[in-house]
Order: structure tokens, then sequence, then C-alpha cells
């Protein structure tokens, strides 16, 4: 350690001091070194408490505070206007006042100097203003003032004039305050403005107090009384007019850094909405806001900027106005750079550069001592350049204090230097050995302080890289350290700072890391109130920088996670979440990933959305008889603008409780509705408001208004008669609304009169609603009528008389001149001559066709058709046709052709149709007929096709034959037209023969008439087709049996096959069924066992299938071998038990009736009845024989079980006893055939056709039998 001493001389003595100002000690990792400061150290003056300027209203009020540091201590002194005010003071330089002096001795500008043996410092100039404290002078008490509703008005208070602006507040008598709105204000002077009048503003204690803060005195004035009377008409809306500022523009001088308020109070009725506008810029400065319900426009901490044009404009309904306001910025002196203090050596150049700003520009002066250079001795080494002072070839003697000023007429600014001239040896004050670690694209500073006087200069060099400015990164301050901007890894390493002409040298290190990032920074959101949300903040480190710290914010203030409080959780990866968020926590978030090196900080907001505040401070206003202004004041829109209010209203009538209505929307920047109202009725109003996310919940409910009643204001609507009784007349018409009765004790005054022939007296009476009768009229009468709405304070507007009639009746004569005209064989046009109009008794509404179809033509039919077909032709059809109006034609049409018909005329009105014409006959003539009504087919053979037909439903003559057309459809295209002619009408059969086999056909078949051919009907068919065994079965098994069922393939031809099962177990035989048809879709196996597994096989030629299956229920134990397992056995009582079976078959048929099945009689008798549809158990079960015995009788009985030689080609004795027959579609046989039959015997191509499997799958019986039985009978 050591000390470091300095001398001093002073300016023309030989005295010799240390002079040492920067005290500078440095702790490092290790020290280095320190300075120590000498007892006898001395310091120039420093002023640290400076005078501020005032206005005095006392002598206590005179106190000017001046306060110094030095070494010795300072003294103080004080200059007022110039000259030298009072004693020197010692310790202290606070001015205060001389008791016996008046006040106003010590107004004037003021500047305190603090001097020791090294210099004087000078304080900022100061201005005291002296006045008496202010009062009232004594007011007479102002006289009542008198207004009318809607008017305007200013309460004016004109405080005692201050040099100090005081704050005023209108209060009444027990000194609460007047509340203020948009409609009443304050302006800037003091004044109370009323933009309109109501008549609740009245009362006698409109009190002025003007608050002196500095005199901390309230001066109350003398209340003003003022009374608003009630307007005895309607209120007239004004357009705006400003009240202040007046004229339509004004201009402001405002100085930089101070606020500028404009006003705007306008007047009006409605109350005017104020909108501010900057016209230079679309713009406002984000320090400007709005006051005093927008009346003012206050920017804070005035700018350059805020120098241009801005305007006000107030509006309502009836128009605008619009003031403007130019704004001039002007600024006092302020600081730019400021002169540094340093300490310099002997010979040194010294530069205090001193620059200030201000509009206008301001003058800079340099002083020493307090004393301007201007006024000292020249010295050729100072010099004064664009406000910066120079000193050359510096000596010891330029030690002192040096002051920069600045003026411009708003005033001017002083600031302090001190300069030290010294010579002292250099020092390396920053450690040796240092390590910095910094993160890549930082800006570091590797430090190499230095002391010494003149100043150390040092040079910075890289290890094993050379000179360090070599490197347009790094830069040399003027302390000597190195500055690295943008560092990056390849700037690690060893860095030495030498200074130079000695031996002074330190070493530091330098570790760049990488940069702490984030990756996912938080984002801008909106939500809505009660969600959660997550901000993220996704952040990489350097690998040697573990366990950042993660600290949120919110707007600027920590943001910390409670285990105990759910708002707030934190993840790992540095995301915050936020659970049901509120409007509080609208803000900004930022969040901060920190390490021992740097830190990486991202901002995001939260903005909380919600439906909007409720409407409040419903005001009404503008009251008339039938209209009110209702005004309100919006909520908080709570971070969504608002779209539109939505007006409601209460109506309350006739003692009835009203509900509330949805009368209005209004967009958002309308404040206020004339509302228009009905007489008599309590209306309540209320408000909502509209934003994105929803509507606020009402506002609370404005006061009750009440209109007087009054006469109504229309009469009923829609008047009319709607008589029915021929000597009456019934006057009816739409009844108003009870909303617009109007008021109390409403009627309906009823008034008529004959509308000729009886004079012009009306006859009137009064009722409460429709309709109204009046009696013995006479038919169909006119009368004027009219209905006139009626209270107790009157009618309402006189009534236009309408045209009435007594009731109708019905007609009483009928049209004549009935005549027919044919258009077409199906339209006629039916003519008739009108009725007189007396005979109507009634309005005419038109006259009714009767048509009347008596069958078809009787006089050719009688040579075709016997008696019991003719009857059945003479179908009696009617149609009644209505034109309207007066016409006299009318054309029909839709008639059928061949057809006799007979025609009426009636002419009719709302009474009913009066008599009919003459009837008028007339025939239709004969026209192609209708397409046969049914067209059915068999296949009997390969190269045959029977087609079976019925005569059209709409033979529409008489038919001659038919015509038969066909086409063979080969590989999808169609082979030439054939063409077969039958000429005979009865014949509804015929047989094609010579057809491919297995070929697709198309039929046609026409029916005939000497009006020609008629319309075909179509049908594809084919020849049959070979058959073959199932391959798809469907197996559905049970404990003892086993349903096999199989869809036959269409119109294949049947094919014999037989079922082969086989026990899997050991010792398990094939075991075959009886012989089965393709057709028959469906098999039953009995006998099974439970639970046993099958082979199950077809046979039929060469071809064989096979399957798998197992039957239901437990595996039954084998028996014991024994007599009654052996076959011979099982055979005999078999055998017994089939020819009981047999034997009760044959007494069970015995008891019918017996013969023999006729294919021919079914075909005819279905060709009678036509094609019967299928019955839907009728294919895939077996019949029971009473059901058999059921269809036996309805159409013949087929042979019993036996031996039965075919008679002929019809007969189905080879199927055994039980016959189910049926048609399909297409014409050909279905069914299913049962009995006994020989196993062998195969069907042949003559056998039935295919059926169709309606219902393949079967229930299984309830009792079993072997198969044998089943053979015969079939399942139960």
């Amino acid at each position: 350690m050591r000390a470091v001493q300095c001398q001093a001389a002073v300016r023309g003595q030989s005295r010799t001091h240390l002079h040492l100002l920067l005290l500078l000690l440095l702790y490092v990792r290790q020290t280095r070194a320190y300075i120590q400061i000498p007892h006898d150290f001395r310091q120039p003056p420093e002023i640290t408490t400076q005078p501020v300027s005032h206005t005095a209203f006392s002598l206590d009020d005179v106190y000017l505070t001046c306060e110094a540091s030095g070494e010795p201590t300072p003294s103080f002194r004080w200059l007022k206007d110039g000259t030298q005010f009072g004693d020197v003071l010692q310790g202290s330089g606070t001015l205060t006042a001389n008791k016996t002096e008046e006040i106003r001795f010590y107004q004037g500008s003021y500047r305190c100097y603090a001097a020791n043996e090294l210099g004087t410092a000078v304080s900022d100039l100061v201005h005291l203003i002296t006045e008496p404290i202010p009062t009232l002078a004594k007011e007479k008490r102002q006289k009542r003032r008198l207004f009318e509703e809607g008017m305007s008005a200013v309460l004016y208070c004109n405080p005692p004039k201050s040099s100090v602006t005081p704050k005023i507040h209108w209060m009444d008598m027990q000194f609460s305050h007047i509340p203020l709105s948009d409609r009443m204000t304050i302006s800037l002077d003091g004044n109370l403005y009323f933009a309109n009048l109501l008549v609740s503003d009245s009362r006698d204690d409109y009190t002025c107090n003007a608050y002196y803060i500095n005199a901390s005195i309230i001066l109350p004035k003398e209340p003003i009384s003022i009374s608003v009377a009630p307007s005895n008409s309607v209120v007239k809306n004004r357009r705006p007019q400003l009240q202040q500022p007046s004229g339509s523009h004004s201009s402001y001088l405002v100085l930089r850094g101070q606020t500028l308020t404009l006003e705007c109070i306008p007047e009006g009725l409605p109350t005017p909405v104020v909108h501010w506008e900057r016209k230079d810029n679309p713009r406002f400065p984000t320090r400007a806001k709005k006051l005093n319900f927008d009346r003012w426009l206050q920017i804070q901490d005035v700018s350059e900027m805020d120098d241009g044009e801005y305007a006000c404009t107030a509006r309502n309904s009836q128009g605008s106005v619009t003031h403007y306001y130019t704004v001039t910025v002007e600024a006092a002196p302020y600081w730019t750079k400021r002169p540094e203090v340093h300490l310099y050596a002997p010979g040194e150049t010294v530069r205090l550069d001193c620059h200030a700003e201000g509009i206008p520009t301001p003058n800079i002066t340099w002083s020493i001592n307090g004393v301007p250079i201007t006024g000292t001795d020249l010295d050729p080494r100072r010099r004064v350049s664009s406000g910066s002072l120079i000193l050359t070839d510096v000596q010891y003697s330029d030690t002192a204090v040096y002051q920069c000023e600045a003026s411009n007429k708003h005033g001017n600014i002083l600031i302090n230097t001190h300069v030290h001239v010294v010579e002292l040896p250099p020092q390396i004050l920053t450690a040796d050995g240092l390590v910095y670690r910094t993160m890549s694209g930082q800006t570091v500073l590797l430090e190499c302080r230095t002391f010494g006087s003149p100043r150390p200069k040092v040079d910075w060099e890289i290890l094993e890289s050379g000179p360090a400015l070599s490197n347009a990164r790094m830069s040399q301050s003027t302390n000597g350290s190195l500055e690295i901007s943008d560092v990056t890894e390849d700037d690690s390493g060893i860095y030495t700072c030498s200074v130079k002409h000695s031996n002074l040298t330190i070493t530091a290190e330098l570790q760049v890391l990488n940069k702490t990032k984030i990756v996912d920074p938080p984002q801008d959101l909106r939500v809505v109130r009660g969600n959660d949300l997550v901000l993220q903040c996704k952040y990489t480190v350097d690998l040697q920088l573990k366990y950042p710290t993660i600290q949120w914010k919110k707007d600027g203030h920590k943001i910390t996670a409670s285990a105990n409080d759910d708002k707030y959780t934190e993840y790992h990866d540095g995301s915050l979440k936020i659970t049901d968020v509120q409007m509080m926590d609208t803000g900004i978030y930022s969040c901060e990933i920190s390490t021992k090196l740097d830190s990486a900080t991202a901002t995001g907001s939260v903005t909380v959305q919600d439906k909007p505040g409720s409407p409040h401070s419903l005001e009404l206003s503008e009251k008339t008889d039938r209209s009110v202004t209702l005004s309100w004041t919006p909520g908080d829109e709570n971070n969504s603008p608002v779209s539109e209010f939505v007006i409601e209203i209460k109506k309350e009538q006739y003692g009835e409780a009203g509900r509330w209505e949805e009368f209005e929307r209004v967009p958002h920047d309308i404040k206020h509705l004339e509302i228009h109202l009905q007489p008599y009725c309590t209306y309540h109003f209320r408000a909502r408001a509209v934003n994105d996310i929803g509507t606020s919940e009402p506002s609370p409910s404005s006061e009750s208004y009440s209109t007087p009643a009054a006469k109504p204001d229309m009469n009923p609507e829609n008047v009319t008669t709607v008589s029915t009784d021929p000597d009456s007349m019934v006057i009816t018409w739409k009844e108003l609304e009870r909303r617009q009765f109007n008021g109390p004790g409403f009627k309906y005054k009823v008034s008529w009169r004959q509308a000729s022939g009886k004079g012009p007296h009306w006859r009137e009476t009064s009722i409460s609603s429709p309709p109204f009768i009046v009696n013995e009229t006479g038919t169909f009468i006119p009368f004027e009528i009219k209905v006139q709405a009626i209270n107790e304070l009157g009618g309402g507007p006189e009534p236009v008389a309408k045209i009435g009639f007594s009731g109708e009746d019905i007609p009483l004569d009928a049209p004549s001149g009935v005549s027919v005209s044919e258009l077409n064989k199906t339209t006629v046009i039916v003519r008739w001559s009108p009725v007189s109009r007396d005979s109507v008794r009634g309005h005419l509404l038109g006259y009714k066709i009767h048509l009347r179809r008596k069958g078809l033509r009787v006089s050719h039919l009688r040579r075709h058709l016997g008696k019991r077909g003719l009857d059945r032709q003479q179908d009696d059809e009617r149609r009644v046709i209505k034109v309207y109006g007066q016409k006299e034609e009318e054309v029909v049409s839709g008639l059928q052709f061949y057809s006799d018909y007979t025609v009426t005329v009636a002419a009719f009105n709302s009474r009913g149709e009066g008599p009919h014409s003459q009837p008028h006959h007339f025939s239709t003539p004969e026209g192609a007929p209708g397409p046969p009504a049914l067209l059915t087919f068999d296949s009997p053979s390969e190269t045959q096709v029977t087609l079976l037909w019925q005569a059209p439903h709409k033979p529409n003559g008489v038919v001659t034959g038919y015509l038969l057309q066909y086409q063979e459809n080969v590989d999808g295209s169609m082979s030439p037209q054939q063409v077969e002619s039958i000429d005979l009408p009865a014949v509804t059969e015929f047989t094609l023969s010579g057809l491919n086999p297995q070929s697709q056909y198309s039929f046609y078949l026409r029916a005939r008439n000497t009006a020609g051919d008629g319309e075909p009907i179509k049908m594809d068919g084919a020849t049959l087709l070979d058959g073959e065994p199932p391959s798809v079965i469907n197996i559905t098994t049970g404990e003892t049996s086993v349903n096999l069922s199989w869809v036959p393939g269409d119109r294949h031809r049947n094919v014999p096959f037989s079922f082969r099962y086989l026990k899997k177990s050991a010792g398990g035989v094939w075991e075959e069924s009886e012989q089965v048809n393709s057709t028959q879709a469906f098999y039953q196996l009995q006998g099974l066992h439970p639970g046993t597994s099958y082979h199950l096989q077809i046979l039929t030629g060469n071809t064989s299938y096979y399957w798998d299956f197992q039957t239901k229920g437990p595996e039954l134990p084998e028996l014991p071998s024994g007599f009654a397992t052996q076959g011979w056995f099982i055979g005999l009582i078999s055998a017994v038990v089939l020819l009981l079976l047999v034997l009760l078959v044959l007494c069970f048929i015995t008891r019918s009736k017996g013969g023999k099945y006729s294919v021919k009689d079914k075909e005819e008798g279905q060709a009678e009845s036509g094609a019967r549809t299928m019955k839907d158990d009728a294919f895939g079960e077996y019949r029971s024989l009473e059901s058999d015995n059921e269809e036996k009788r309805s159409i013949s009985q087929p042979s019993i079980c036996g031996e039965s030689k075919r008679s002929s080609k019809d007969s189905l004795a080879d199927y055994g006893d039980s016959v189910d027959i049926q048609f399909n579609e297409d014409g050909s046989f279905i069914g299913q055939y049962s009995g006994c039959r020989d196993p062998h015997v195969h069907a042949g191509h003559d056998s039935s056709g295919t059926t169709s499997p309606i219902n393949p799958n079967m229930p299984p019986p309830s009792i079993s039998f072997p198969n044998s039985v089943t053979g015969i009978l079939g399942p139960n």
C-alpha cells in the first residue's frame, strides 16, 4: 500500500495544497492498489440543494434553500436582480425574510453563490413572487335566475386573481359535490356549464369553492340559485353550439415538457357528443387522454412532435359544430451534452463540451467561479467554439469551477464543472488474471482501468494473434478498457493489457458461451373470461450453464406460483398456465430466462374479453305527451368493442303488469334515443350492450314515465259484412289492440244506412267488440256502413263509409242454352247463357258444371256383351267443375273414350247454388285401348312359352283382338322382332313354339280396336335351363335334427339328389336320405344324436359336395350292445310304425272327398280371377294334412299315395297325396310335393317349374320322426 501525493499552485501565491477530486477505491478478486486520502485533502464547492421558484403569501413563505458541499466548508452569498443581497452566510445558504421588512421587498430574481479556496459554484436562477393572501370581495346575494327547460346556462365562479391557479369545486350547502356529466361540466376557468337544463337542475345552493393550495385557504363564493320551469310546449331540439372556447379557431403556445389541456364545451339538445381528432396526423400521441366526459383533451409531457392542428366536433341529432386548435410547441433550454469532470496534467489541452437545445435556439455563455469569461482578463489559452470551452497548455492555476449557462426567452439553465490540473504516476487498477465469461452475440468489456496524470495509455494484444485493435469489432475506451462487440466463439482466448512506456501489464481470459435463446416466446392472446390459457416460453441454454432461472412478470411485477393457489402453474419448459382468467389478468406478460451470464426476455400480452358491462346512468329528457329522449352512459367494454346497444321497454297499461321487450337496436356510437310513446301508458326503459362475446346484463331500470290519455289515433280496419241470414246484415271488423285504445271507456261506434231509397239518416250504436247484427234488412240490400273507435276523451278520425250488403239467398234461375262442342276425343267446350243479376240474390261467384259419365256407349256394346257384361259397364262417374266469375263457357278435359255423358250448369253464390239447367247429353268417340291388365307366362318345354293375360281395364271401345310381338335377347342385343296377330278378342292365352332352348325373350302384347293398336304390356322371360344340385347349403343344427336349406337356381329345372351323412365317432357308417328335389329349397335330417359331429355329403351323378356339422346338446353315452340296438330289431319297429301311420293317413283321406287334381282346371281358375300371389309361408315349409285338405276343397283333390299312372300331361298324381301349387310372377308353376314316391324315380323335363325361396329356413319340428316318416308327412 502506498500514498499518492500531489502539489498544486495557487494563482499569484506560493501556497502548496494536495488537490485530488477523483477518489477511487477499486475492489477486485485480488486488491492490486488503492489511493490513500491525505488528511489535508480539499474539495471545490458543489451545490447539493438548489433554490426553487415559488409564490410567497407571507414572510414565512420567503424561504430560498441553497446547500453545498466542499472542503473547506464553503460560504454563501445571494444576488437579487443581479446585485448583492444581504450578508455572506456561513454553514448554510438558506435565505429567509427579515420580519421587519414588507413582503413585497423580497419579490425578484435570485441566485446563490457557494465559494471556498478552490472556486465558486453557482445555483440556478429562481424567481420569488410575493402577493397578499387571496380574499373575497363582499358580494351581494344573486337573485334567483329563471330558465326554461331545455335552455343552456353558465354559472360563473370568478375566483380572486392570483399567480397560483386555484382548484375549483362546485358544491352544495352540505359540502357535497354537484354531480357532473357530459350535460353539466366545469371548464378550465372554473365556470359551470349546462348543455341543456332539466327541471331537476333547480336548486338554491350552487356554490363555487376556490382552493388555493400554496396559501392553504378555501374561498366559498355566494350560492347561486336557479329555477328551471317545465316547457308548456314541446321542447325543441337545438343543434350544438360551443360555449367554450368561442369562435371557430384558437391558438395555444406550450413549452416542451409541460401539460397541455384543450377544452371543448358544447351546448345543445339532445346533449352533444364530443369527438377529438388531429388534422395533420391520424394518430394521437400515447401521452394524450380524454378527461371531463371527453370535454378536455390533455397531452402530458409535451414534445415538439405534438405541434400541429387539432379539432373538436360536437354532434347531436340536429347537426354538428367544429372548433380548430393550432398548437405551437416551443422549448426552454435543455441539455443535450454536459461537460465531464476529469484530471488533467499540466500542458494538456482541455475541451469542455456544453450543448443545449431549445425553441428558440438558446445562447451559450461560460463563467469561471461565477465570473463571465468576457468579464475577465483575456487569456489567449482560452477560447469558446460552438458552445465548447477549449483550454490549451493548462497549468495548475487553471484548477477552478467553470459554469456553462444556456438561455432563451423561456428561461435559462446552468451547470457547474470542475477542472483539476495534477501530475501522478501511472497505475493499473484492474486485477491480473481475471476470467470473463460471456455469451455469443453480446458486447463484453475487458477492463484495464488505469490511474495517473497525465492519463496513462495502454495497448491490448491477443495471445498468438497480435494487436486486438486490428479486429474491427474491438475498440478501446478512454479509460483503457477493451470493448468487443458481437462476440463469437473465435474471440475466446488470453488478452494482455500493457501501459505504454512502462512495465505494467495484466492478462485476462475470455470465454464465449452459447447465447440463451427463447425459441417459442409468448404470443399476444385474447381469451374469454373464465377460460384457461397457457403462455409458451420454451428456451435453450449453453450446456455449461445449468439450472437457469425462469421468472414470469405481469406488467413488470413478478408472478409467483404457489402450491396453495392454482391460479398460476409454471412448467419445466418455461410455460405458464393461468387458470380461470379474469379481467384483472389482462396485461403484458414477460418471461425472463436468466443464467449466471445472460438472460433472455420475451413478452406477450393477454387480453381478457368478456361481455360488456351494463350501461348505467339512464336519464329521461325532452319529455312530451308522445315522446321522450332516453340517454345512457356505456359500461366497460371489457376489451371487446361494443357493436350496438339494445333498448328494452316495459309498458304497463290498464292495470296489467308489463314485460320487458326489445324495442330497438342502435349503433355503438349513439348514446341517446328519441322514443315515440303511446297515450295512457306507463313506461320503463333499460339498456344492454352487445359485443362479440355476448350481451351484457340489463342496466338498472330508468325512472317510470306515464303518458296522458288521448283520443284514439285510428279506426278499425277491414270493416265489412259477412251476412248469412237473408233478412239480416252482420257488420264485422278487425279489432284494435288494447294499446291502441289510448284511454279508458273504449268502444266502437257502428253507423249504417241504406245506400239508396230510404234517406240519408244514419243509425248508430256503440258496442265493445264485433260483430254487430242489423235485423229485418231484406235480402241482399246495399248499406253504407262505418265503424269509429271512441273512448272517454272522444272519437278517432272520421271513418270513410263502405258499402255492405245484407244476407244472400240461393239463386232463383237456372242457366239456359247449354251446349257442348268437341275439341278432341276427350275434351269439349261447355257453353251456357247467364242468369239475370236479380235472380242471383247475392254476389255471383260463378257457375258449377255437373258432369255425369253414365258408362260405355250402350248402342255398340249390346252386340258384343251380354246383359251381365253390360251391367258391369254402367258405372256412374260424376264430376263438378267450378267456373268463377262471369264466364259463359269452360273447357272440360279428361273425359273417357267411348262414353255417354250428361251435363248440367247451375249458378252459385256464397249462400249456395241455384237450380240446374236442362240436362244435355253427349258421347265421346272410340280411342285406342289401354294395355292388357295382366301378362304372365309358363314354359312347358325348352322350346315353348305359353302366355296368359287379361283384357285391358280401359278398352276405350270394343276390343277386336291382340297383337303379340317378341324377340330374343342374344348376348345383350335383340334379334329381329317376330309378330303374331290374334284376331279373337275373347282369347287370353297363346302358346309360342319353336323357340330356342335356354334363351331369354322379350314379349310385347297390345290390344286392338277400330281406333288402332293400344299401348303394349311388356314382359321378359326365358325357356327352362338345365338344373344342378346346390353347392351352397345353410346348416342349422338342433339336438337330434339339422335343417338344410339352399337357394334354387332361377328358372333351373328340377334335379334329384340325396344327402349322405356319417357320424365321425368310431363305428359310424354312411347313411343316406331319401331323394330330394333341387327346387325344394329345404330338407330336414332327423334321428341324429345330440352333441355329435357328422360328415355331410351330396351325391348326384358324378358330383359330390362335403360339409361338417355338430348337433347341439350333451353327447349321449353309447348303450350296451343288445337286441334293442340290433338293426333287424330297429327295422322291424320302424316298419310297424310306418304301417300304422300309413293306415291312419288312408283312413283320414277316405273320409274326405276324393278326386284328381287337374292342372288345367286350376290354370283356368287363375286365368279367370287373375294370378294368385304366393303366400309368405307357401315356400320352404311342409304343409300339414289339414292345410292340404283346405286347399283341396277350394280347388280339387289329388290322388292318394300309391302307384298312379299319368292320365294326362296335366296330372300331378306322381308327386304324392299332398300338393301345394302356385304361380310365379312369370306364370310358371311353383310348389312343393311331399308324399309317397319312388325314391328312384327322377323328375323329368315335364315336371313343374322352379320355385321362389321366400322362406327357406323353417323351425325344427317339436316331435322327431324317422326320415322315412318325414318323407311322407313332413314335420309337424
